[in-house]
């Protein structure tokens, strides 16, 4: 028990420390086998391709989104809109129809989120490997969250607009919000379901991957390779 606490108490302070005595940390660990910087990142990166690519895969089934505890529910403005049209002739099911229409391109947006994501990925250094191997069952899936989101966006976005349009999404909406705002003395709505849509997608996925992450931290029988056997083993013992 010392030992592991002195040799924890070594990773926190690496940044300052030299090549040589980030192995000589690694190897004792690993109580002699030794692994490099390069083993835990590539270790890292393929647990959050594993969970990718299973987020992916799972989410872009027919009601992946729709029917699962990852189902995109409208925002509180979007439902003044379909409360108030609930009366109205042509909108009386605007809810649920949008509903299914904003999910099933969040479903369709998914089949083509891995490669936005693995390249991603691709941009994780090795300097952060340490710190995200030892860290809490989803470290590995906040870094990313935290410094990918952005681009992800940015990415993910025209993936979802092509796809809310597949399924006239975009345009059953709109036609609601116009319908909406001619009603008297309401405040004017936004049309616009794009951004809320994306973010709400983008996080079903990243929690799809926390989940995958975890278990494979906890859980030995989900490490399927060689090298996620030899890295999250290092973990284990922190």
């Amino acid at each position: 028990m010392i030992k592991r606490i002195a040799v924890f108490l070594m990773i926190l302070s690496l940044s300052a420390c030299t090549a040589q005595q980030i192995q000589s940390t690694l190897d004792t660990l690993g109580g002699g086998q030794g692994l490099t910087t390069s083993e835990i990142a590539s270790g890292l990166k393929q647990a959050l391709e594993l969970g990718i690519g299973e987020g992916a895969q799972r989410l872009s089934q027919k009601d992946g989104y729709f029917k699962s505890a990852y189902k995109i529910l409208l925002p509180p403005e979007a439902r003044k809109v379909t409360d108030k049209l609930k009366n109205v002739p042509g909108f009386t099911e605007v809810e649920d129809i949008v509903l299914e229409k904003i999910n099933r391109g969040a479903e369709d947006a998914a089949k083509k989120a891995k490669p936005i994501f693995v390249d991603a990925i691709k941009q994780m250094t090795f300097s952060d490997a340490l710190d995200i191997l030892m860290g809490e069952d989803n470290a590995a899936t906040q870094y990313l969250n935290r410094t990918t989101n952005d681009k992800l966006y940015q990415e993910f976005n025209p993936v979802i607009i092509e796809s809310l349009d597949k399924f006239n999404a975009r345009d059953y909406w709109a036609d609601a919000v116009n319908a909406y705002n001619k009603i008297p003395f309401v405040e004017k709505a936004n049309p616009d379901l794009d951004d809320y849509v994306t973010r709400e997608a983008l996080n079903g996925l990243f929690s799809m991957v926390e989940k995958k992450e975890k278990q494979i931290r906890t859980d030995i029988s989900s490490r399927t390779t060689d090298l996620l056997k030899k890295v999250f083993a290092k973990q284990d013992n922190k």
